[in-house]
């Protein structure tokens, strides 16, 4: 099983994908079996509107009896069960994994299910179970197998005040994120992150929490500031309890202190034993009240202003004539409204002793049948929690009354709060304090359930979550922060690097991810492998970044989905065949087809940048969701001879090209000088010319987002690589003989490495010491073996410390024998570890010979380096690149010219 819990290459909300081997049924069909598909339809009628690739009701059924492999079966069987628990996730997948009866079935998953919930892997395991069982003839019922899925996927999911608040922040196209299984909720990105948890936001007043919890306190603050409260106090013990109730008069109403959702509130107290037993009941510190006579009602305000109202009906049932209490009940509660706790519209009804109680009083039992029409009270408490509804009064509501809780909100010091009142009309003024009218405030809640004005049994639903989201967010402000993701096989973490660094020009506080790391603001907060989904969250939901760039790789894509949802820029450097044969990539056509998610996830509006020079990226345009004409698209290419650059400036396009010594940017018949190339540290003149290409790509991102040109040029004049880009042609010095540090771990890196060292120092003046990846199949090693070859003649192999499922060796006897079969000229030494490997190149190069140095990991071998009396070197100016001493070696390219390490 697998969870992309992000836009994934099969969709743009979460999925899971579960591999499954089909054993016995391995090419069998549907058909093939007789009565299956009756019994199949018999048990899960609901398949019969699965449409199926026919686009319409039926088509999966006729599919069925066409015949259909049984992996295809077992992916409609889960969906049907996850409808059936009311988890509403339609799409599905079946897609062939690689070898005879092996599938994977892609399901939906809902976008704010927790990301570690199990249902979605038991509903396709009973999807199995279910159609192995009407395999062997048995008959089969679901229903009593999904209730306990039905009740966790209920309770896993957020309740309606939470939902509310997603879907309009959805509605606003505000990036949401739901925190575990909380109701906590991050809001925005970046700088402009907020926080909400259930009706709370990161702006609610700690000390307004703490007043509103305390009903004794708020009730004195409020009376203190003129606002009409019921008459009180506190009591600790019995007979304090007995003292108020001789000074007020019954009736009474006695809670709790602290209590909340209506426990511990007991209405109607006129003698000493009412209000000892419900003293005893409460259990701790009581306010005791004087009853205020009218209706219930709850006004909920918003960052200083009132946005619904509802009359809260405490819980009760309607006779028929026919049905007892307890038969009503349970009718009651058998509608899909009414749930536990808060994750459905009502509550359940709740048989206790308050309930039989309540009916005694009112001449009533469990086993009575009220005549039709007739109402019978189930609690005295009008809360939601304990069964009630409302009614939708926003409509009706005074301007006094509107005032009144406005200014009540503001008393305790809440943004958002829930103003309980009793008043005889809310259409009506509330009498001033001290003139003897009827009414009051008789509580304020903080944390306020929004359900009553989200669904009420009667009157006009609210939409509340929507007006908490607009005080979060005012002004139509979508909470996003400048975003650039990357990707491609080669250069990706350079131009993810630079980007960073460009942005900083600017003043903002950028957030970066990328293959060895997290930074923020240009430092190194978390050493790791951070070009996946995780990484991008955390940076995205740091409330310091103002900026974000993020290296985006393929297997953080195929293994967990994206970590956001959109970004203003997309960037592709280029595609080659690496990592074949991983994640299910066959060809470099399956690699391309999961790195143009990054461009498919830029918002109308945001820009493509994309390599002129690399066909395979070119072809890209031909997807629909790439080249959508709300995209802007700028080119990078390494010469503005390239036609496609051509016909696209001509046309008024934007595109970064490498032009007779310059970095320029061109649009239409505007040339725009940025930066010479000779200018550009880490170019070596012009002979990196990986180096400039992923310079333009860089330049082209940050331009996208409106960076001034002389901010660009003045970053980029001032970039020092060991520092911004570290172990990325890192020149070094050992004595006589230089080390170029790089991590080329593919074919089309290190022929890009070695053009750049063959235009420094010349062919034969090369020595490599490298190590390549176990992970990658022998063909791709054989690759990169045939460029070595191509381009040096003394090379020392040397193992990665993590073999990645190879032997001891295997991959170095490989390399070695490989480039003896391509050049036997060569030399190639097998060295035991990092240590000896350079060990032995240095003693294989001559005076002015430079050793070209592939790495697993940078820090161990900077470290080793150091030791050895490695120093950093000064800048070495290109030979003649077409004519040297030693000649020039033509490479051969794998993929034409592209962005290189």
């Amino acid at each position: 099983m697998r969870r992309l819990r992000g836009p994934n290459v099969y969709l743009d909300r979460p999925v899971q994908v579960a591999r499954v081997r089909l054993g016995r049924l391995t090419e069998r069909e549907s058909r093939e079996f007789p009565g299956f598909v009756d019994r199949l339809l018999d048990a899960l009628p609901g398949l019969a509107e699965h449409h199926c690739a026919a686009g319409t009701p039926g088509g999966f059924v006729d599919r069925l009896r066409d015949g259909t492999y049984f992996g295809h079966v077992t992916e409609h069987v889960a969906i049907e069960f996850s409808e059936l628990i009311g988890r509403s996730a339609p799409f599905g997948r079946t897609v062939y994994a690689g070898s005879a009866g092996q599938y994977d079935i892609v399901t939906e998953c809902p976008a704010f299910e927790p990301v570690d919930s199990t249902v979605p892997r038991e509903l396709v395991e009973l999807a199995a179970t279910m159609v192995e069982e009407l395999l062997a003839g048995s008959p089969v019922r679901p229903g009593p197998r999904l209730s306990a899925l039905r009740d966790r996927h209920a309770d896993e999911m957020p309740g309606p005040s939470t939902a509310s608040i997603i879907a309009a922040a959805v509605r606003r196209g505000i990036p949401v994120e739901r925190v575990d299984r909380l109701s906590l909720l991050q809001l925005g990105h970046g700088r402009h992150r907020r926080q909400a948890w259930a009706a709370m936001s990161d702006r609610t007043s700690a000390t307004g929490v703490e007043i509103a919890g305390d009903k004794e306190l708020s009730r004195r603050l409020l009376a203190r500031s003129g606002i009409p409260v019921p008459a009180g106090g506190a009591a600790s013990t019995p007979d304090e309890a007995l003292e108020l109730l001789a000074d007020l008069g019954g009736p009474v109403v006695l809670k709790s202190r602290n209590g909340h959702q209506g426990e511990h509130v007991h209405l109607g107290l006129w003698t000493p034993e009412d209000v000892r037993a419900a003293f005893a009941a409460a259990d701790g510190d009581v306010v005791v009240e004087r009853q205020v006579d009218g209706e219930d009602y709850r006004v909920l305000v918003v960052a200083g202003r009132v946005v619904a109202a509802a009359e809260r009906v405490p819980a009760h049932v309607v006779g028929d004539g026919r049905h007892s209490v307890r038969e009503l009940i349970d009718l009651c509660n058998a509608h899909p409204d009414r749930g536990n706790g808060h994750n459905n519209v009502l509550t359940r009804l709740r048989v206790d002793d308050l309930v039989t109680g309540l009916l005694e009083r009112q001449g009533w039992h469990l086993e009575s049948v009220p005549e039709a029409g007739r109402r019978v009270w189930l609690r005295q408490t009008a809360n939601l929690s304990t069964g009630g509804s409302s009614v939708d009064v926003t409509d009706r509501l005074h301007p006094d009354v509107v005032r009144l809780c406005e200014r009540v909100a503001a008393i305790v010091g809440l943004d958002i709060a829930g103003v309980d009142l009793r008043l005889a009309d809310i259409s009506a003024p509330v009498p001033p304090l001290g003139d003897g009218g009827t009414g009051a405030v008789i509580e304020v809640n903080a944390v306020p359930g929004l359900r009553m004005h989200l669904a009420p049994v009667r009157g006009q639903p609210r939409d509340v979550g929507g007006a908490i989201v607009d005080a979060l967010f005012p002004d139509g402000s979508d909470g996003r922060i400048p975003t650039i993701a990357v990707t491609g096989t080669n250069g990706k973490t350079t131009v993810s690097r630079l980007a960073a660094h460009l942005l900083a020009g600017a003043g903002l506080r950028v957030g970066l991810t990328c293959t060895d790391g997290v930074y923020l603001d240009g430092r190194l907060v978390q050493r790791a492998d951070a070009s996946g989904p995780r990484s991008a969250q955390s940076v995205l939901g740091d409330p310091t970044v103002e900026a974000a760039v993020l290296e985006t790789a393929r297997g953080g894509i195929l293994r967990q989905g994206l970590g956001y949802d959109w970004t203003d820029v997309g960037v592709l450097t280029n595609v080659t065949a690496d990592h074949l044969g991983q994640d299910g990539l066959a060809s470099v056509e399956d690699i391309l087809h999961v790195k143009a998610l990054v461009a498919e996830r830029v918002h109308d509006g945001g820009a493509l940048v994309l390599n002129a020079d690399d066909p395979l990226v070119v072809g890209l345009l031909g997807r629909a969701r790439v080249r959508a004409p709300h995209k802007r698209l700028l080119w990078f290419s390494l010469g503005p001879d390239n036609p496609l650059v051509r016909r696209h400036v001509a046309a008024g396009g934007t595109a970064y090209v490498a032009d007779d010594g310059w970095l320029v940017e061109l649009t239409g018949a505007r040339r725009l000088p940025l930066i010479p190339v000779a200018a550009l540290p880490g170019a070596f003149d012009g002979a990196a010319e990986h180096v400039i290409a992923n310079a333009l790509a860089a330049s082209a991102a940050v331009r996208a987002l409106d960076l001034p040109p002389a901010v660009l040029a003045g970053q980029l004049r001032a970039l020092d690589p060991a520092t911004v880009n570290p172990g990325r042609g890192l020149l070094l010095r050992l004595g006589d003989v230089h080390l170029f540090v790089d991590y080329a771990h593919n074919p089309v890196a290190i022929a890009a490495v070695t053009r750049t060292l063959h235009r420094l120092w010349g062919h034969r003046r090369c020595v490599a010491a490298l190590t390549l990846p176990g992970d990658r199949r022998d063909d791709l090693l054989i690759e990169s073996a045939g460029v070595v070859a191509d381009g040096y003649d003394r090379v020392v192999v040397y193992p990665d410390a993590d073999l990645r499922g190879r032997a001891p060796g295997e991959v170095s006897r490989l390399l070695c024998r490989e480039l003896v079969l391509r050049n036997p000229g060569v030399r190639c030494e097998q060295a035991g570890d990092v240590t000896e490997a350079l060990q032995v190149a240095v003693d294989l190069a001559r005076p002015g010979d430079v050793v070209l140095v592939v790495y697993e990991k940078l820090e161990p071998v900077l470290a080793l380096l150091r030791s050895m009396g490695a120093v950093p070197a000064p800048p070495v100016l290109a030979v003649d690149p077409d004519v040297t001493a030693d000649g020039l070696i033509e490479l051969t390219p794998v993929a034409g010219r592209t962005a290189g390490t």
